[in-house]
């Protein structure tokens, strides 16, 4: 492990949380994300022209997923091991900023007030066009209180995949084999950016997403129900709150975005999901969560905060076991 003492593998991680609490991406840096971007686009191009039939762009797709999700953490421990053999505090200092770049959670934070802020001006064009950016369904005809469901569906739902699915992730590094931090966390990363990209149950991606679909899902599966259960914990009504996600999360055909929203809506007292629109087509999500309390910008705050808090709880228990162990 790139390391100054014993306790630099949390530090790294500490830092890295930190650094995406205080920091959104620079726009103009080059981000790991845009360059699996870049080399998942390009492949899938080559696949779809080549690769005819429908075996032939499930075999591709498998071959494609498992190159680039372990390429990936492959490369990135390559890279960090050579760069240590000659400037080793450079090293760890690329250590943190990658492992900070898995994080979403200031994104989601800026990606909420891109939204909202012009909700709270009155300009709901405005609004709705802003958050055509961020998610799939149509916009163009939503009022307000569906923006604001979208919104707090888009941080519920990426608060798993988006934040604290890599951080378990790095941390399982941190207990397993330190040297996998970053590793672990960027070949996560790589399966989210595959599912996102072609992990669609459509075509032309039917097939060839099918791997990065079912590999992310089974990923993320862990992660997302640690997830649940340490906000089902902090909410001071854990058994009340498990109750209505082991009732709604079932209903989601996802095995891990019905959990994730269920929680939040259940904490927060809200429904989340109903009918939505995708490029004209009507689509019913399932009903998430009991409508106790109207969706509004304070939930969506608050939804936040909850995502922070877990973080947080998840870095203390990980110090403070990580320091006993090393103590003993």
């Amino acid at each position: 492990m790139i390391a100054l003492d014993s306790y630099t593998p949390i530090l790294i991680i500490v830092l890295a949380s930190l650094l995406d609490y205080l920091l959104a991406d620079p726009k103009n840096w080059l981000h790991p994300v845009q360059i699996m971007g870049r080399i998942i686009d390009f492949l899938t191009q080559l696949i779809l022209k080549y690769c005819a039939t429908a075996v032939q762009r499930r075999l591709a797709g498998i071959i494609f997923g498992i190159c680039l999700i372990f390429g990936s953490g492959i490369l990135t421990d390559i890279f960090l091991q050579f760069v240590n053999q000659f400037y080793h505090w450079i090293a760890i200092i690329l250590e943190i900023i990658l492992l900070a770049s898995c994080f979403a959670g200031r994104s989601l934070r800026l990606a909420s007030l891109d939204v909202l802020t012009p909700l709270t001006q009155q300009n709901i064009i405005k609004a709705r066009e802003k958050l055509s950016q961020y998610v799939g369904r149509d916009t163009q005809n939503l009022n307000e209180n569906e923006i604001l469901r979208a919104v707090l569906e888009t941080v519920a739902e990426n608060a798993t995949d988006g934040v604290t699915a890599p951080l378990f992730y790095a941390l399982m590094g941190l207990f397993f084999d330190p040297i996998l931090i970053v590793s672990l966390a960027i070949a996560y990363k790589a399966s989210s950016t595959l599912d996102s990209m072609i992990g669609y149950l459509k075509e032309p991606f039917l097939d060839l997403g099918w791997f990065s679909a079912k590999f992310e899902d089974i990923l993320t599966w862990f992660p997302c129900r640690l997830t649940v259960l340490t906000l089902a914990l902090i909410s001071g009504k854990p058994k009340q709150i498990l109750q209505i996600c082991q009732r709604d999360a079932i209903k989601d055909p996802s095995p891990n975005s019905g959990w994730s929203e269920s929680v939040y809506g259940a904490i927060l007292k809200v429904q989340l999901g109903g009918i939505n629109t995708y490029q004209g087509v009507i689509k019913e999500k399932p009903l998430l969560g009991d409508p106790i309390d109207p969706i509004s910008m304070e939930k969506i705050n608050q939804a936040l905060q909850l995502t922070r808090n877990c973080c947080l709880i998840w870095l203390t228990i990980a110090s403070i076991i990580f320091y006993l162990t090393k103590s003993i």
